[in-house]
């Protein structure tokens, strides 16, 4: 497993984005408030990123996929995270023929996968699982001096 593409693409801004025209890598990233509200805000804004890079066909996947990542970090990473206002964020990263989501936290514990115990029925610990059954690759960066990215890679290519 890889850790390449891990980075934040536009540090210190709330909303940042390049155009995936002229063969640039296009990225957009954003300040997740940690809320139901900023879960929302991040799942239209990753559906109208995609839909601006023309990848609709993966905007179920993609919001899947940064659903789980931000939950994680707003359950495990927030809490244990140094005083002051958390923060959360998302990043999205169009490469050639793949899609990057990331979601950077401030702590520092590793994210656990419990890979499923056939127990179908477990109301928690099942986000990295569905990370990775539907991701081509999976991990996490730590983000010195404190704080971690975790991310997941997607085929741009459509599934049918």
């Amino acid at each position: 497993m890889s850790e390449a593409g891990a980075t934040s693409r536009s540090a210190g801004l709330p909303y940042a984005g390049r155009s995936a025209s002229g063969g640039r890598p296009a990225a957009a990233a954003l300040r997740v408030a940690c809320g139901g509200e900023g879960f929302a805000r991040a799942r239209v804004f990753t559906r109208e990123t995609l839909r601006g890079w023309s990848l609709d066909h993966r905007g179920d996947d993609a919001v899947l996929v940064i659903t789980e990542l931000i939950s994680n970090a707003v359950t495990h990473a927030v809490p244990s995270a140094a005083a002051g206002a958390p923060e959360v964020r998302l990043g999205l990263a169009l490469g050639p023929g793949v899609l990057t989501l990331t979601v950077s936290d401030p702590g520092d514990n590793a994210p656990v996968f419990n890979p499923s115990d056939g127990s179908a029925l477990r109301e928690h610990g099942r986000g990295l699982c569905i990370v990775d059954a539907l991701a081509e690759e999976w991990g996490w960066t730590p983000r010195p001096p404190a704080g971690k990215t975790v991310w997941a890679t997607l085929s741009t290519r459509s599934l049918t």
